[in-house]
């Protein structure tokens, strides 16, 4: 009879190392250079080729770069600042600008005096975000609108926006197309077109409207 011991298949995964934590300060600083770079090189409408002949740097690195794979020198930064006639302070911009997280209590909010001031229409503020290395600004409204609401006026604004139904039901306008919107339901679309709701039939409707658009500097 062997004494030989054998062991379950299950077991082996329990010797195996736990995963590493990847990031770390070093590694946000990283992602941070490379995604203004990227950002910036693309509203400059530099090709990545373009870029590598002005600083001679090779494709490759430029690539590691905007991805966060590698930890440029002061050097490479300056050259990089240079070829795209930026401060070298704006490729940090992304790290040092990290936002907190927006908490709004219920109830809170600040009340908007525009397209829902008018008798029957509520609108809040529920506080806004920017994401500095896109240039993005994201507003989200709690819209709440009461069967005797008023016509709400057509609007028409930059970027995107999306709506997200939370009670009630009502047909929301944009452009030449009417959507029929009941709780649960979304709708996303280019709010450069007119867009806005049709007045509720009964009951009270209530619907978050997310707006993001760039911001302008």
């Amino acid at each position: 009879m062997s004494d030989e011991k054998t062991t379950p298949a299950s077991v082996s995964y329990l010797t195996q190392n736990p995963p590493r934590a990847s990031g770390g300060s070093e590694k946000s600083l990283e992602m941070a250079i490379g995604l203004e770079l990227r950002a910036f090189r693309r509203r400059q409408e530099v090709t990545v080729a373009e870029l590598a002949n002005r600083t001679g740097l090779s494709i490759g690195m430029l690539s590691k770069i905007e991805n966060g794979n590698t930890s440029p020198s002061l050097k490479t930064l300056q050259s990089l600042a240079t070829a795209l006639s930026l401060p070298i302070t704006t490729f940090f911009r992304g790290f040092e600008a990290r936002q907190a997280p927006v908490h709004t209590k219920s109830g809170d909010g600040i009340a908007i005096e525009e397209a829902g001031s008018q008798a029957g229409h509520q609108t809040r503020l529920l506080g806004h975000i920017n994401a500095p290395t896109s240039g993005i600004i994201a507003k989200p409204y709690l819209v709440t609108l009461h069967a005797e609401a008023d016509i709400f006026p057509t609007l028409q604004h930059g970027g995107t926006e999306t709506i997200y139904m939370l009670e009630g039901e009502m047909d929301y306008r944009h452009g030449d197309t009417l959507f029929r919107l009941t709780a649960g339901d979304s709708l996303q679309f280019d709010a450069d077109r007119p867009h806005g709701p049709e007045a509720p039939e009964a009951h009270t409707v209530r619907y978050l409207s997310i707006v993001s658009a760039p911001q302008h500097t």
